[in-house]
């Protein structure tokens, strides 16, 4: 089971493209200086990674233990 990590609004769409725009979207990020704890996943990473001038990974926190589903 993935941790999560928070990630921060750090830049502004205004006048970028609209694929760093739908990006933030699918972050959750709308406002500046807003913070999302998001699934610790290679995709959310990567969705980060593309746009590194609109928004920053905050913290990193690890998968709690004991949290899965249990099978009864």
């Amino acid at each position: 089971m993935p941790g999560t990590i928070l990630v921060k609004q750090i830049g502004s769409p205004i006048r970028r493209p609209a694929k760093q725009r739908q990006t933030l979207i699918g972050l959750g990020l709308n406002k500046m200086h807003k913070i999302r704890e998001l699934e610790d996943t290679p995709a959310i990473r990567g969705m980060v990674a593309k746009i590194p001038h609109l928004a920053e990974i905050v913290e990193e926190r690890p998968a709690k233990p004991g949290r899965e589903a249990k099978e009864g």
